[in-house]
């Protein structure tokens, strides 16, 4: 069973919302509330798995109330539901989950809700890692990039940038790696050396590269990586070479 709750400032739209959530099977509605202070409580008595947030709650910031529930909970889903499609990307900063502009739509927030449950299956079969992230969010100077993580294959640190490098272009950012690597999930990626990150299942060839450390020769792209031997070790565990 999914638990949702609703902070939403309009109770109209409070009660709409919980009609078309809970027309999704094995999905109920725990809280209804429409502030800041009641979403805390309330959040933090229910802890409900996912919570659908207005933007604007009567002059309250939704953005800070989710980041704070988010404190709260890391794991749990926020899904932005609000007529401001203007704020959609400082919604995905603080990793929404998705982002359901007024008026709603039922099969919309039905497939919303499926795709959490298949997750939530996920989980209880297969043990996912916990505090990764289906997107990361990396700011430019004139833009904002959604990048999906099933995309990346290396990120190299260095001259203090960040390269992120997927199947089809290259990002750069000022986030450290260890701060991207906390969004990433570990059975899928590993930091291989203290300049780079690599997706396991992209490797396609190491070679000797000096006493301590091999060249990491990657599926997808003509780029290369950097591993230690401790790391190599490691991955010997989980691969067969």
């Amino acid at each position: 069973m999914i638990r949702a709750m609703i902070v939403e400032d309009e109770e109209q739209i409070r009660n709409i919302l919980k009609k078309m959530i809970e027309k999704t099977s094995d999905c109920e509605v725990v809280s209804s509330c429409g502030n800041f202070a009641a979403a805390i409580s309330d959040f933090i008595k229910l802890r409900p798995d996912v919570v659908f947030m207005d933007i604007d709650l009567s002059g309250e910031s939704g953005l800070e109330c989710a980041k704070a529930i988010t404190e709260v909970d890391p794991k749990v889903k926020i899904v932005f539901a609000t007529a401001h499609s203007e704020y959609m990307a400082n919604a995905f900063e603080i990793y929404a989950f998705d982002y359901l502009v007024k008026p709603f739509d039922l099969e919309r927030i039905g497939k919303t809700l499926g795709r959490i449950k298949s997750m939530t299956a996920e989980k209880d079969t297969e043990a996912k890692a916990e505090g990764s992230f289906d997107k990361l969010v990396i700011r430019g100077k004139e833009e904002i990039n959604l990048i999906d993580t099933k995309d990346i294959l290396m990120i190299e640190r260095t001259d203090g940038i960040s390269r992120i490098v997927t199947r089809d272009e290259t990002f750069l950012t000022s986030s450290s790696l260890s701060s991207i690597q906390e969004k990433l999930d570990p059975d899928k990626f590993m930091r291989c050396h203290k300049s780079y990150i690599i997706r396991v299942e992209a490797v396609k060839k190491l070679e000797v590269y000096g006493r301590w450390t091999y060249t990491v020769t990657l599926k997808g792209t003509d780029e290369t990586a950097l591993m230690t031997s401790e790391k190599y070790n490691e991955m010997k565990q989980k691969l067969v070479f």
